[in-house]
């Protein structure tokens, strides 16, 4: 029992690098996934051409190599990051474009009549983004939006490459050391349980949206 203990509680100081990935991650690239989604619908062509490329590059090659990139080949450069710093750069990155994707298909989903409407009433494309568009968008979108946050959760095991301890690793280390399973099974639970919060709080969410008749 008091290996079992040791092994939970271990894993629990390896599970707080996760949640501080998942949760900088999160943070940073849902804000900039909806300006790369507007700068995707820019009228300037070259703003447009820039931000298509750039998710293409982030959704077409493997996050893995995007964090390798970052923490092996830019110091080659000059650009030198820590484990940390690496592994939030590639993260947000990576998940800024897929959620680009997200907002920008939800943004176009909207009625060309309601931009027309908005125009009608005075408003500027600000106004009509803030008030008509984002809010519809918002409610559209939070069924993928919600499965790219898991991902998110999965994905976070991948910065064991970079050395850094989390929970994964702390497991992998505990099993390499007694020979001993159970690590692995108590990994499981954690990231089951994150998962299946965050799924009851996007079903909350979606629940709070669905009242609203967009």
């Amino acid at each position: 029992m008091d290996k079992l203990m040791e092994t939970t509680l271990s894993i629990l100081a390896g599970s707080k690098i996760t949640l501080e990935i998942f949760a900088a991650t999160l943070a940073m690239s849902l804000p900039l996934g909806l300006l790369a989604a507007l700068a995707r619908l820019s009228k300037i062509g070259i703003i447009s051409r820039l931000t298509e490329l750039y998710i293409w590059i982030m959704r077409g090659s493997p996050l893995m190599l995007q964090l390798l990139f970052v923490y092996f080949a830019l110091p080659l450069v000059g650009i030198k990051f820590d484990p940390l710093p690496s592994a939030l750069l590639a993260f947000t990155l990576n998940y800024a474009a897929y959620f680009a994707e997200i907002f920008r298909a939800g943004i176009q989903s909207i009625e060309r009549g309601q931009y027309e409407a908005a125009k009608t009433l005075g408003m500027t494309y600000i106004q009509t983004m803030r008030r008509i568009i984002l809010p519809q968008m918002i409610h559209r979108v939070l069924p993928p939006v919600s499965n790219e946050t898991i991902n998110l959760v999965k994905d976070t095991s991948l910065i064991y490459i970079l050395a850094m301890n989390d929970l994964l690793r702390v497991a992998r280390t505990i099993v390499q050391r007694d020979f001993d399973m159970t690590a692995f099974f108590i990994a499981g639970v954690f990231y089951l349980a994150m998962t299946a919060v965050l799924t009851w709080m996007f079903k909350k969410l979606e629940a709070h949206y669905g009242k609203y008749d967009f």
